[in-house]
């Protein structure tokens, strides 16, 4: 349920140029100077988030030290399937490992880039990163030189610790002119050795709530990639208001799931919750569906979180381990068709969350759980955050009509020095590119992305329901569906098909495919083309790309 209505402000001075920030404890101020100027800011639930944050506050101290003093520091924090530490084993290697960087000569405000696999050294970087007041710029492990480049040059990065499995991708980067440090073996220069001798005790730099404190570059697009700015504030702000809300996590809960820490999802299902509420997390390197079922009979996973089709994925073999441990699953990432959810829940017993959330919004602001779920919605605003439906006038739209997706709440847009700040922000509004229906009782339901509503003989068809139809059928495994240039038509609905194993495709299966969309949706939305093809392009954080396909 969303909170009563809120004051939403810019902490404006006035100075439509400036926002009123709390003195930043950043020596070096790059991304104080880059943050948008203040007309182009979303604006925010400023009465929730002062309820909640001092104006000083770091935190990676307030996830690990804070913790401890709520919990307790016997607990187990992070485990990789083979050993554990608890968060008194962490905090120990975080403050050794900060020690590290401020003898590297990282100084609050410097940018760190970290490059490696979920795993708790992952995690430790990142946390002692953040706690010498720096600002973490995680990457996805499998990116090659040329696009960490375009990062290095976005972010100025000036250290980056890089896996040591993972380094000669990193160094093919050409303008990359700083520190690097490897982790994970046993050179002598090598984090982990350098760890060994470091003093064990180190206190957080005293930063802002409102400094920026990590970059999360977008994934998913064509063209420059875009920085998104989060301070210190926000990354509490996702566990305190998403995960409190819909997860309700407590400290016997065991965190698992696939999206890595440089994508959002990943980073505040795997550490910054868990962390938050004295949980365990289980990182694993590699997350594909039959490990990921295996160790989650294995470690008694209770909070799963991974994407639409490893769910699809995974259902075949659900019958082949115990799950009885698992009491909630998040989905995100890409839409949920119904037919997933209902697949899930016949299978499991358990009723998949589904939420929809930005790298500019850090995590998940429409959601539902428990007896809220309504199969096929989104959910509805999770508390803390204001979303609505709306025309190209910022009018809101009557329930049951589609128009844009926008929001507001703690968490917003922030650019670092991008232009296009201005196409996500509008009129206070965070405007996500989503289509979307609100119905009378406020749910939401996905109908596209705004580029890819089709527009066949002057019918709106959106492509996801089209998706969603076929996903019914047995012989398919994934599918992704777009617009085909027609001449008589402008355009077609085109399906791109994978099978599943027992599926052979024929010209029979194409017509058997097409007359079961037209039974399920509208006749005149049915695919007038479908390709079987072996595989669906997706980004590293497994979001389907359409534009390729285009």
């Amino acid at each position: 349920m969303l909170d009563e209505p809120a004051p939403f402000s810019l902490r404006s001075q006035g100075d439509d140029t400036a926002v009123s920030l709390t003195p930043s404890a950043h020596l070096d101020s790059f991304t104080r100077d880059n943050l948008p100027p203040a007309d182009q800011w979303p604006e925010f639930n400023e009465a929730w988030l002062t309820e909640r944050y001092p104006d000083r506050l770091n935190c990676a101290a307030e996830l690990l030290d804070g913790s401890i003093a709520r919990f307790g520091g016997q607990g187990c924090a992070l485990l990789d399937g083979e050993q554990s530490w608890t968060y008194d084993q962490l905090v120990d290697r975080v403050q050794r490992t900060a020690n590290v960087l401020v003898g590297l000569g990282v100084v609050p405000g410097n940018r760190v880039l970290l490059r490696g696999p979920n795993n708790p050294w992952l995690a430790v970087t990142w946390l002692a990163v953040i706690r010498v007041g720096a600002v973490a710029v995680t990457t996805m492990p499998l990116l090659r030189a040329g696009e960490l480049e375009k990062i290095v040059d976005i972010a100025q990065v000036q250290f980056a610790l890089v896996d040591h499995r993972f380094v000669d991708e990193w160094a093919a980067v050409s303008n990359f002119p700083g520190v690097t440090v490897t982790y994970g073996s046993t050179h002598a220069n090598d984090l982990d050795q350098l760890v060994i001798g470091a003093a064990g005790s180190h206190v957080p730099v005293d930063t802002a709530a409102d400094d920026v404190c990590m970059l999360a570059f977008t994934s998913g697009t064509t063209g420059k990639p875009k920085a998104t700015m989060h301070f210190h504030r926000d990354v509490l702000a996702i566990a305190d208001s998403f995960c409190a809300s819909i997860v309700q996590p407590t400290p016997a809960d065991v965190f698992a799931g696939s999206p890595p820490f440089a994508f959002t999802f990943g980073l505040g299902a795997l550490l910054v919750f868990p962390l938050r509420f004295g949980a365990s997390s289980l990182l694993l390197e590699s997350a594909a569906p039959p490990l990921l079922l295996k160790a989650i009979e294995r470690h008694r996973v209770t909070c799963l979180f991974t994407a639409p089709t490893a769910y699809r994925a995974m259902l075949p073999s659900v019958g082949e381990v115990d799950l009885s441990s698992l009491r909630v699953c998040v989905s995100a990432g890409e839409t949920l068709p119904e037919p997933t959810w209902r697949a899930w829940h016949a299978a499991t017993g358990q009723a998949l969350v589904d939420g929809i959330g930005a790298t500019e919004m850090l995590h998940v602001f429409i959601s539902a759980t428990g007896s809220q779920i309504v199969p096929g919605s989104t959910g509805k605003g999770v508390p803390g955050y204001l979303a609505d439906v709306v025309d190209d006038d910022f009018n809101p739209m009557p329930p049951g009509q589609p128009g844009r997706l926008v929001v507001k709440g703690p968490t917003g847009c922030r650019y670092l020095n991008d232009d296009r700040q201005r196409d996500y922000v509008r009129a206070g509004w965070n405007v996500t590119g989503d289509v979307y229906i609100k119905d009378e009782n406020g749910y939401f339901f996905y109908q596209a992305r705004a580029d890819d509503i089709i527009v066949s003989s002057g019918y709106n068809i959106a492509a996801p329901e089209v998706e969603s139809a076929l996903m019914g059928h047995v012989a398919i495994q994934e599918v992704a569906v777009v617009g085909k240039p027609d001449e008589a038509r402008g355009m077609i609905v085109k399906a791109f098909v994978v099978l599943t194993p027992n599926a052979t495709a024929s010209d029979g299966l194409v017509h058997e495919l097409q007359g079961f969309v037209k039974a399920a949706i509208s006749p005149y939305k049915y695919p007038r083309e479908i390709e079987f093809v072996d595989e669906l392009p997706k980004t590293a954080t497994g979001k389907l790309q359409r534009f390729k396909l285009k």
